[in-house]
């Protein structure tokens, strides 16, 4: 079993996309942490605003089919991964932090995930797990967004978006 920090985002259709997900999820793994929901610009293309969210979970899968089992889960839901890397899409789930496990990117999975540079992974992130370290700069996830310039990548809260 091992801790698993997700990251959600989704451009097309987000409150639908991103509610089925995260139920989704709690049927897999059962009780989530699920982190506020906010609404960022687009990163590496024009397009429109992404809502973006995070989720804290025990897997009783390892990093890779947990990694495989959410890609799954996107093409479940009308992920396209032909064409460009950035684009919209309807959803994008991925694997954060799993326990203070570091991989290279090799098998196509990075950890800790290289996007914990962007305000829309990293605040939710500070939302639900302020005290987790990362595992290579050894800062807080509270103690990274407290020293991020969150002025470059500005965010907005989306009010009630879970019940």
């Amino acid at each position: 079993m091992g801790r698993a920090w997700l990251s959600l985002g989704s451009n097309v259709d987000a409150e639908h996309w991103l509610a089925v997900a995260v139920a989704e999820l709690r049927e897999r793994f059962g009780a989530l942490d699920v982190s506020p929901v906010y609404r960022s610009k687009a990163v590496g293309f024009d397009g429109p605003d992404f809502l973006n969210l995070a989720v804290g979970l025990d897997s009783d899968l390892g990093p890779e089919d947990l990694n495989d089992w959410l890609h799954a889960l996107e093409d479940r839901h009308g992920r396209v991964r032909s064409g460009d890397r950035y684009a919209s899409r309807t959803l994008d789930v991925d694997i954060v932090l799993y326990d203070d496990l570091v991989l290279s990117g090799e098998g196509h999975l990075e950890l800790p995930r290289g996007e914990l540079r962007h305000a829309f992974v990293l605040k939710p992130m500070a939302d639900i797990a302020p005290d987790v370290r990362h595992p290579v700069d050894g800062r807080s996830m509270a103690e990274l967004w407290a020293a991020f310039p969150w002025e470059s990548e500005p965010l907005s809260p989306v009010a009630n978006f879970f019940p």
